[in-house]
């Protein structure tokens, strides 16, 4: 690249335009997992939805390849060379209380939508940490807090406006362009830069929610218990269990300090009373360590998982579990319990009801028939990435007879995040169908810094 090309760019485009070295490079490039690391040659910090398709004729003219950026949270594969695409900058939100749905630019997170739609006594169907941008967790399918009872993020979007590999700003809906729609809907960012999401809202204004706290070691068959207790629920339960081991730091709460807790997470969209009936099984498990099951406004749904916003370096991978049977559970817990050495946060998130019905406008989002989506995330420090990774590798290989696929947003980065891995996200048939839909769209793979579907070959 010269440098009157990087200037041409620059005067096409609203936002920054940086190069290594140049004041805020660096800080531009930083995201969520402090893992993953980009290294471009170039960065556009988009302000507008033509910023973004300047950079996309931009990098197709000097044969670069493209990754978009938001809050970091979904790192699949590093940037080496490439141009980079930052969205944040494009954070417009607008709720519209008539039609019971929202707008959002591309940067949007959904602490910013949130308390915009609970005005109104409405909620989006954000996942468990509110500080997580809209868009990218969206295309990625969006597990969402309310999934059983509403369904998946995905299957509520009316419209994108989406920038293709051939720098075309398109409208996509189910009626206008219905095959870019249905790809990008569980295809992430494959098949375009999307700068802009409409979506329903849920008429939901509060919930009984909280959690249960127990030491693993003195509740044997927890993971049982839990697996027994949510084949029994209404869709109106949504819940997940979570094992993290606690340091002994002073600065965790004196009933976990030192212990591997089992957390019990709770977001009951019916009244407080069927939510401590429904509950009351659970708390026979064994002694609790806490409680703070409540009624709370959807508002501070957040507070559930209470997921830390503080970036921090790690390693992940899950699987879509076809049950949580006595075997899936000893197998977790042979990798994951307290007596293993590397510490992992692993976490089993309910599924069913509403998941797994078909949406009214079909999507890419794949294996909705699965029963839970068990994550596993380990910190990783100076000199644990290699052993965080081949843990990580042994447990999921130990599990593939309980294995229907995997979950995109969850997937991790590096060796999880390659094609054959990306593969095992969508059925057989629906992949078949985005390769396709990618050589369309995108024939020479521009946006491949990510959980890549690469384009089918020519016949």
């Amino acid at each position: 690249m010269e440098r009157h090309d990087i200037e041409t760019l620059a005067a096409r485009t609203e936002g920054p335009v940086l190069l290594p070295g140049q004041e805020g490079f660096d800080e531009e490039l930083t995201g969520f997992n402090l893992a993953v690391r980009h290294h471009p040659e170039v960065i556009v910090g988009a302000a507008r939805a033509e910023d973004v398709a300047a950079a996309v004729d931009f990098a197709a003219a000097h044969g670069l390849p493209v990754a978009v950026q938001n809050t970091g949270h979904g790192f699949s594969v590093a940037a080496e060379g490439g141009l980079l695409v930052t969205t944040r900058r494009m954070a417009a939100v607008r709720v519209d209380p008539e039609t019971r749905s929202a707008y959002v630019a591309a940067g949007a997170r959904f602490d910013q939508v949130i308390p915009e739609a609970a005005r109104h006594g409405l909620a989006p169907l954000n996942g468990s940490a509110p500080h997580v941008g809209v868009v990218s967790y969206t295309l990625g399918g969006g597990l969402a807090l309310l999934g059983r009872s509403h369904g998946w993020a995905a299957d509520r979007v009316q419209a994108m406006d989406v920038v293709t590999a051939d720098g075309r700003l398109r409208h996509a809906t189910p009626n206008a362009e219905p095959e870019l729609y249905w790809a990008l809907l569980g295809g992430r960012d494959n098949f375009g830069i999307v700068t802009g999401m409409e979506f329903d809202l849920v008429p939901v204004a509060r919930l009984y929610g909280g959690g249960l706290f127990f030491d693993v070691e003195q509740t044997p068959g927890i993971l049982e218990a839990y697996g027994g207790w949510a084949a029994t629920v209404p869709d109106e339960m949504n819940s997940s269990l979570a094992l993290i081991p606690f340091p002994d730091d002073p600065q965790v709460p004196e009933p976990m300090r030192g212990r591997h807790v089992c957390h019990v997470r709770i977001a009951f969209t019916g009244s407080t009373e069927d939510g401590e009936r429904l509950v009351e099984p659970l708390r026979q498990a064994g002694p609790r360590l806490l409680e703070n099951l409540r009624d709370m406004p959807y508002e501070h749904s957040g507070d559930i998982h209470d997921d830390p916003p503080v970036p921090m370096p790690w390693a992940a991978d899950n699987a879509l579990l076809a049950d949580l049977d006595g075997d899936t559970a000893r197998t977790i817990l042979k990798h994951t319990g307290p007596s293993t050495a590397l510490p992992a946060i692993v976490e089993l998130r309910h599924l069913g009801g509403a998941l797994a019905r078909r949406p009214e406008h079909p999507n890419a989002v794949g294996h909705r028939d699965a029963r839970f989506m068990l994550a596993v995330l380990t910190p990783l420090t100076g000199d644990s990435t290699a052993d965080a990774h081949a843990f990580l590798e042994r447990m999921f290989k130990d599990l593939e007879p309980w294995t229907s696929g995997r979950f995109l947003n969850f997937m991790g980065h590096g060796d999880t995040a390659d094609q054959e891995r990306t593969r095992t996200a969508y059925t057989t048939d629906d992949h078949r169908r985005l390769t396709a839909l990618k050589a369309e769209y995108d024939p020479q793979n521009i946006f491949r810094l990510n959980y890549n579907i690469p384009p089918r070959a020519a016949r």
